[in-house]
């Protein structure tokens, strides 16, 4: 991690931390740098439905034609959206504007590649080194680039998605929170298409309430949504809808693990789980391992973050990984994790297997599990500290199974996660240790 760019692109408080200042700044330096390619520079820009992203976007553009770029505007779309019109489009780069699941009053630019995935590190190296105080020339005459208005990419993300169920979901109750944030008018389009009668809360985005009491990360929502209308399930999005948690039709919460398992069973079955394995991380809940294992299938662990999860995947072959979050990647047909996509395999394993949803998760029994997120500016050193890492490992043998200590990559938190037993106080005891090692932090 960067300066400014940590596992999720550069992500602040909109207007303090991440500035139109900084936007512009990207902007030169994508156009710039894609200009050194012989051709005129494409980059294709999506954000989320917050306040700031408007001026994040101008300002994004602003820079991006002042260096020569033309830029093409998706205008509110979804992460995945970008990453897929960046691939099918033949886009030199892609950027969405978006904090994914915080509050409105923060915000984030996401730097996409050619071919979809996260931005390499060496290209993030040298945007960094430009944000400390670099200077570039600017386009001059016919070079400078120009801003195109470009539905057209987000109507060919609509197609793709409707391509992918092999049915109708004709007869199926559908409930879709989109945290009022990019999914809510997409979302609704897709499923009534295909035949759904479809439910949706959380769709009636005004700039400063997005995730505020809804989506993947307030589930209790949608749970009560479902239960009110008698759906026979639901599906939660986060603001930028790469994520997606599930609710069964009894109200019961099926989050990134419960899905691996659904979908790894299905495509076992089908003889659709090609390589045999699946991905998950370490914060994944081992009793997905231990579910997995009693039907055969293999799984491999990679670093939190859906770029780690996307290289493992790349490495071993696989092609089913994902978040308990709700990340979940099918990298037969996209790069990165999306929550339309999971909603759609979810809803069509549903039919293909005429059973609910919450007959699928029988198998799967998570382990009793807490993360416990704590603010801190001193994150890194914390996670190095030598009585912090003494709490963690008493409070593994306290609960007699696991403790880990996790930094976040795009946020000021640090992450404990403890499994097993007497949760509460393996909690306890590092939080203590946590407290101890910021006071001796701030007294240097």
């Amino acid at each position: 991690m960067g300066k400014y760019f940590g596992t999720d692109g550069f992500r602040g408080r909109a207007n303090e931390t991440l500035t139109a200042v900084h936007a512009f700044r990207i902007g030169r330096f994508l156009g710039y740098y894609y200009a050194g390619t012989g051709k005129k520079p494409k980059i294709v820009v999506g954000k989320d439905t917050r306040l700031s992203s408007y001026t994040l976007e101008y300002a994004l553009s602003a820079g991006a034609t002042a260096s020569g770029a033309d830029v093409y505007l998706l205008h509110v779309t979804t992460t995945p959206s970008v990453s897929y019109t960046v691939c099918a489009e033949g886009f030199d780069c892609g950027v969405m504007i978006s904090a994914s699941h915080n509050p409105y009053c923060d915000n984030g630019i996401k730097l996409i590649n050619e071919k979809g995935e996260k931005m390499d590190d060496s290209v993030i190296f040298e945007a960094e080194k430009f944000l400390e105080g670099g200077e570039l020339p600017f386009a001059s005459g016919k070079n400078i680039g120009r801003t195109v208005d470009y539905v057209a990419g987000r109507n060919r993300y609509l197609a793709f998605l409707l391509s992918l169920p092999r049915r109708s979901f004709r007869g199926l109750k559908i409930g879709l929170d989109c945290a009022n944030g990019s999914s809510w008018a997409i979302g609704k389009a897709v499923f009534d298409a295909l035949g759904a009668e479809t439910f949706v809360t959380g769709a009636s985005p005004n700039g400063v309430n997005i995730n505020e009491g809804c989506g993947s990360t307030c589930i209790a929502n949608l749970q009560g949504f479902v239960i009110d209308n008698g759906l026979d399930l639901g599906f939660a999005f986060d603001g930028d809808a790469d994520r997606c948690i599930c609710v069964d039709e009894k109200g019961g919460v099926i989050d990134g693990d419960g899905i691996l398992y659904v979908c790894a069973k299905y495509f076992k079955a089908s003889g659709e789980l090609d390589g045999g394995g699946v991905v998950a991380t370490k914060m994944s809940n081992f009793g997905l391992a231990k579910a997995l294992e009693r039907e055969g299938i293999s799984l491999a662990f990679a670093d939190v973050g859906d770029r780690f999860v996307y290289a493992e995947m790349a490495r071993t072959g696989y092609l089913l990984g994902g978040e308990a979050s709700g990340h979940v990647i099918f990298r037969k047909h996209e790069t990165t994790g999306d929550g339309l996509v999971t909603a759609l395999k979810l809803t069509e394993i549903v039919l293909e297997s005429k059973c609910p949803i919450s007959c699928l998760t029988e198998g799967y029994r998570p382990l009793p599990q807490v993360i416990k997120n704590i603010s801190t500016f001193h994150k890194v050193e914390i996670s190095q500290d030598f009585g912090v890492k003494n709490a963690i490992k008493e409070a593994e043998t306290l609960c007699r199974g696991r403790a880990l200590l996790r930094v976040s990559g795009t946020e000021n938190v640090v992450r404990i996660l403890m499994e097993g037993e007497n949760l509460k106080e393996g909690i306890a005891l590092v939080e203590q240790a946590i407290k101890e090692a910021e006071e001796r932090l701030c007294a240097e």
